[in-house]
């Protein structure tokens, strides 16, 4: 009796999750996405669905199941962004994450997250996900990038695997919503609006498996990579233009054809200043490994990378010396004879 007791006492402890689904003409895999939630017996769960006025099965799809949904609606939105939005406002969970009508949850993941978050200092936690396409698994993720002691790093990278990354409600209270201007990058305007809230801390990353992340024709992680690349130079664009730094900018304005983005917050400038080499450090090798010699060089001349970690500054090095003295098409040729 005792420990029946226990057990319950242990269950009840464990925080309330909200999920939210946005959803759009994704029958084809909405059912599946459905059930690993359901299916996942997390004793404190919120499900929240938000359909944008599908025209497919999704609509049927989705009211098999109404009575195991906190609420659902199916009407015209804005977005992507914004459907999530309205989720965040019908949320009321200690836990929020969103996942996305293709992908679906691991087996047990939520109950892994719950325990997580029993802790009071955890403001987010992730794991990672297995990425598969129509053929079969692909490879898994590293999860989202956490570099401890580096805070600039983190941002400056900015590198989110957002279906297994949960953030606790009241933080996501603070940054604020989704920006719906965002059509590629708002996961990560979110997660960089945290980490310049809030830094490093209260942050807890393991390789628990949590989710399977789908690629297929329609995904726009596969269909639109130029526009995801393009708004994300567009956003350290405007990060620079905020902060007044006007070098790096006309940088960019050399280098891409930029645009400001209505960011809505303003960013530290002292920590901005910190991250932009990284992100510049990452063009480079991008631009490099697609033997965009120019570019490459452009970046090297304009950007001091001395605020960079060890690991980063012998990348540039490294990168610097190729681009100048050996062309990329020849280290492949070497790498192919053996």
């Amino acid at each position: 009796m005792l420990l029946r007791r226990y057990a319950t006492s242990q269950l009840n402890a464990l925080p309330r999750i909200s999920i939210i689904t946005p959803s759009y003409n994704q029958g084809e895999f909405l059912e599946q996405t459905i059930d690993s939630v359901l299916s996942q017996n997390y004793p404190n769960l919120e499900y929240i669905i938000i359909d944008g006025g599908s025209i497919d099965q999704s609509v049927e799809i989705i009211r098999k199941y109404d009575k195991h949904l906190h609420y659902w609606v199916s009407e015209s939105d804005k977005g992507q962004s914004d459907a999530i939005n309205k989720g965040f406002g019908r949320a009321t969970g200690d836990v929020i994450n969103w996942l996305n009508s293709d992908d679906y949850y691991h087996e047990g993941a939520l109950r892994i997250v719950g325990e997580r978050f029993q802790n009071p200092e955890t403001n987010v936690y992730g794991g990672v996900s297995v990425i598969f396409n129509n053929e079969g698994y692909l490879y898994r993720s590293r999860g989202t990038d956490v570099y401890p002691g580096n805070l600039a790093k983190t941002i400056g990278l900015a590198r989110i695997d957002q279906p297994e990354t949960f953030f606790r409600k009241e933080c996501l209270e603070k940054v604020g919503p989704l920006n719906i201007s965002f059509h590629y990058l708002m996961d990560r305007d979110l997660w960089i609006r945290y980490l310049f809230n809030f830094g490093l801390s209260g942050i807890e990353r393991d390789n628990s498996l949590l989710v399977h992340f789908r690629l297929h024709e329609e995904s726009k992680t596969v269909s639109q990579q130029e526009s995801f690349k393009n708004e994300h130079i567009n956003y350290f664009y405007t990060l620079c233009k905020l902060c007044g730094l006007t070098d790096l900018a006309a940088l960019f304005e050399k280098l891409w054809m930029c645009e400001m983005l209505p960011l809505g917050y303003k960013p530290d400038e002292a920590l901005a200043e910190n991250a932009l080499p990284y992100f510049f450090a990452r063009m480079a090798e991008e631009c490099y490994q697609k033997n965009d010699h120019l570019r490459t060089k452009e970046i090297f001349n304009h950007v001091t990378f001395d605020r960079l970690d060890s690991e980063y500054r012998g990348l540039m090095r490294k990168i610097s010396f190729r681009n100048q003295y050996i062309p990329l098409w020849l280290i492949r040729a070497l790498r192919s004879l053996g």
